[in-house]
């Protein structure tokens, strides 16, 4: 093996050891290192190139672990017949021309969606994965229990606890990969008999997964306080599904005698259930966190449904049920054949996280971040009062616009557009249309720095004004 081809740079954020798996690995690949032909001894490339000898064995137990070397005893490492190996074919990367095409013309955009990933802890994140990999843990690749690990389990139980109000065991608890998985659980624990009730206008990602899953289901209207119970005691539901610590996409927050009404809705007949989506309550810029309605629910009739993909990251895919006693213990029984989609190696780097208090830091940092820029796009905002109110501000991470002026919201997205700023349509979040009111849009701030804001108002003050 010729070690002269081998350049390593320490200044790269690509470790040393991959970097030198991914020039040995090419060298196999393209044929310079036959099959046969040993590689030097660990000890004599790490005195050659200078690194550590750790470094050497991490690349070559990957090599090892990928088929591409194999290890013969008191003799060392040699080159694999790669022939049967399977390859993945390098994907033709498009123009420059047909990317640019591609791409969306819009710099700015306010997408009520957003995660601002630059802030995430990678570090950290990639220390407690070391860590958790770093013994020989042959459990973390069993399939374990189908409702997750109770280590877990008890993790989420005492931060909801402290954080939401939330009273449960980890025997309620079951984690799965997405509320879509979750609603699909309780899909099969509820059966088809139900009618889950939804306000008007809502998550329609959510409506959308009930009714492929077989439920009938319903709309009703929401007030200032959030779904209105006369309506949804017409609507002859028996589940509701409520966003009651911040309503999306209006931001409502429902006051405790709506909370109340509700509670003694679900308690009226056998069979009732509130499903309570917490989707982003960590998110709150004004006064004191609003307590879960779970923790005021005495009759188990409330569904806790949440997920840690919105405070942490999309790809995290982890969410969580808290059932009712009694739903908890028909659970399982009834549904004893799933298991758990979650794996045990994310769900230990996930409990460390939240155990060893990196999680509440991570939360506080995100607020103080994501208060500023709420705070930078309403100061902002108030050049265009003459034109427009403002709505659902101080909790989540997007306000709701409502044009005073006459501007529909077709206008007001395509001049927005047309100046290269993305802002989105209050209409999507309902069944109908046609039903939304003419000019409201919504602008989310988590993906845009207060400088960002601050430009991208600006071209709405001239596109819109």
């Amino acid at each position: 093996m010729n070690e002269l081809t081998i350049h390593l740079d320490a200044g790269s954020r690509i470790p040393m050891y991959e970097q030198l798996y991914g020039y040995i690995r090419q060298d196999i690949r393209q044929g310079r290192l036959a099959a046969g032909e040993r590689l030097p001894a660990s000890r004599a490339l790490s005195r050659y190139l200078a690194v550590s000898r750790s470094t050497v064995e991490l690349a070559y137990e990957q090599l090892l672990s990928e088929g591409y070397i194999e290890a013969v005893p008191r003799k060392g490492y040699y080159v694999c017949q790669i022939d049967a190996l399977y390859r993945l074919a390098d994907i033709p990367r498009p123009s420059p021309e047909k990317k640019e095409r591609q791409e969306d013309s819009c710099r700015f955009d306010f997408s009520p969606n957003g995660i601002d990933l630059d802030s995430f802890p990678y570090g950290v994140w990639q220390k407690i994965t070391k860590n958790t990999l770093l013994d020989d843990k042959k459990d973390l690749f069993q399939l374990g229990d189908p409702r997750g690990d109770w280590e877990f389990r008890e993790t989420i139980c005492s931060y909801l606890h402290q954080a939401r109000g939330v009273v449960c065991t980890p025997g309620q608890v079951i984690v799965g990969a997405g509320n879509d998985y979750l609603q699909m659980l309780l899909g099969a624990l509820f059966g088809r008999e139900h009618k889950v009730v939804m306000e008007t206008p809502t998550y329609q990602h959510a409506r959308g997964i009930f009714e492929q899953l077989g439920f009938q289901v319903a709309t009703v209207s929401v007030d200032a306080q959030g779904m209105s119970v006369e309506e949804l005691r017409k609507s002859g539901g028996n589940i509701a599904y409520v966003m009651p610590s911040h309503q999306f996409p209006l931001g409502i927050v429902m006051p405790i005698r709506r909370r109340l009404e509700l509670l003694s809705w679900a308690e009226e007949e056998e069979g009732r259930y509130i499903i309570e989506d917490d989707y982003d309550s960590e998110f709150r810029y004004k006064g004191k966190p609003v307590p879960a309605l779970q923790g005021s629910d005495k009759l188990g009739r409330v569904i806790y449904l949440g997920t840690f993909s919105r405070s942490i990251a999309p790809a995290i895919r982890i969410s969580y049920l808290v059932l009712p006693t009694g739903l908890a213990e028909k659970y399982s029984r009834a549904t004893d054949r799933f298991s758990s989609t979650v794996s045990r190696i994310d769900q230990t780097i996930l409990n460390c996280f939240i155990k060893e208090g990196y999680y509440e830091r991570h939360l506080n940092k995100m607020r103080g971040i994501y208060s500023r820029r709420h705070d930078a796009l309403l100061g902002c905002m108030r050049r265009l009062s003459r034109i427009c109110r403002i709505h659902g501000e101080y909790a989540g991470t997007h306000i709701l616009v409502e044009f005073t002026n006459g501007m529909t919201e077709e206008e007001a997205i395509g001049r927005a557009r047309a100046v290269g700023v993305r802002v989105y349509p209050l209409s999507a979040s309902y069944e109908h249309r046609e039903e939304a009111p003419p000019g409201w849009v919504l602008m989310g701030y988590a993906l845009l720095s207060e400088e960002e804001i601050e430009g991208a108002v600006e071209r709405l003050e001239k596109a819109w004004m």
